[in-house]
């Protein structure tokens, strides 16, 4: 008896610990206790057309999962000989960025044909030095110069910004975009940049450029200044290309004269001409903002740190003959610029980082930006 009782004991002891090795099942049949499959995330955000980024995630743990954020850095140049004249046919090999002092390694090469996605951005506000017909003729005269891949958006402002046309290359709905532009009073440029930079081109990869038709004074932007337009385009690689004109005399010959008569009442005879090239008052009194000299020497200072900060030109245009000109130099000037691409050696905080472009010719000079601010690794540098 005591044999037997012995020998049921053993037998469930050896039962229970059986059960207690396998794991538990729950109602769909599937082991509670499976091991998670391994599991490798990449994110590489927005590499440039063409390029193929690719990272090495290496052995995983069981419990690893990998995250990997780049950051490119994109730097348009323009190459030329002691003359002036555009330097044809280089190849990524012919370049070299450094970075703090540092060699990049080019990880993105784009040639002269390339396209370009282009903002045309007119100030239609009161104290433009040119009639409309005349601004008109030169931006649509512009467009025929690009190639025929290049992209145009148009863009107007006076108090408020008006997109006319979204980028496209459809030439004729560009025309009658430019068609549509009609000048009304203010002057809201440091927001009509704001929005562009922000809100348009930083949605647009490949290459980018601005080209702004202004006297550069601005009278009533609220939501973005001049300090914020240029620390964004630090963070953008765009090429900025201002064709100012100076209406500093004629906003003086509308303070000491700022009644104008009512034409129903006080017709001006056809014979005679408006000593004012605008056709509508200017909305400023004696003293008033965007009058003085101080705001017109702020304003060139201002266009012309939006040119040097991105590598572009500024141009003067005081005539219908300059203005056409400069339109045409810079239509070339975008035919002629390579645009390098590099992922930073090291993590980014958020400083100015310095950077030098070399060609490995004899002879030429290099145009190209001289720095960028880096930014957190959730926003990609350059957009």
């Amino acid at each position: 008896m005591k044999k037997t009782i012995l020998l049921l004991i053993v037998v469930f002891a050896t039962a229970n610990l059986f059960a207690q090795s396998r794991p538990p099942i729950n109602p769909s049949g599937e082991k509670v206790n499976k091991r998670p499959p391994q599991i490798t995330e990449t994110k590489v955000k927005n590499p440039p057309e063409n390029v193929v980024a690719t990272e090495d995630a290496g052995p995983l743990t069981d419990d690893e999962v990998i995250k990997v954020d780049t950051n490119l850095v994109t730097v348009p140049v323009k190459v030329s000989d002691r003359s002036g004249r555009f330097i044809a046919g280089l190849k990524k090999e012919n370049f070299q960025v450094l970075e703090d002092g540092i060699e990049q390694e080019i990880t993105y090469f784009s040639n002269v044909e390339e396209p370009f996605t282009v903002a045309l951005v007119l100030d239609m506000s009161p104290s433009s030095t040119f009639k409309i017909n005349e601004i008109q003729a030169a931006a649509n005269a512009f467009i025929t110069q690009l190639r025929p891949r290049d992209k145009v958006m148009i863009v107007s402002f006076d108090a408020e910004y008006h997109v006319l046309a979204e980028p496209t290359n459809n030439r004729e709905r560009l025309k009658s975009a430019i068609r549509e532009t009609k000048i009304e009073s203010g002057t809201s440029l440091y927001e009509t940049i704001d929005f562009i930079v922000n809100q348009r081109l930083k949605k647009i990869d490949g290459r980018k450029a601005i080209v702004l038709f202004t006297d550069g004074v601005d009278t009533t932007s609220i939501k973005a200044d001049a300090i914020r337009n240029l620390n964004d385009v630090y963070e953008l690689d765009v090429l900025i290309y201002p064709i100012e004109y100076n209406t500093y005399y004629d906003v003086q010959s509308m303070k000491n004269k700022p009644v104008i008569p009512n034409p129903q009442k006080n017709p001006i005879p056809s014979s005679t001409k408006s000593p004012f090239p605008f056709p509508l008052p200017l909305p400023t009194t004696p003293g008033g903002q965007g009058t003085t000299a101080e705001d017109y020497r702020k304003a060139h200072e201002y266009l012309d740190e939006l040119a040097n900060r991105t590598s572009g030109r500024l141009y003067r245009a005081d005539n219908t003959s300059n203005l056409a000109q400069a339109f045409s130099n810079i239509a070339n000037e975008l035919r002629q610029t390579y645009s390098l691409g590099y992922y930073p050696n090291e993590a980014k905080t958020e400083k100015k980082r310095r950077l030098k472009v070399r060609v490995n010719q004899k002879g030429v000079v290099v145009r190209a930006r001289d720095s960028y601010v880096a930014i957190k690794q959730d926003k990609k540098i350059g957009e």
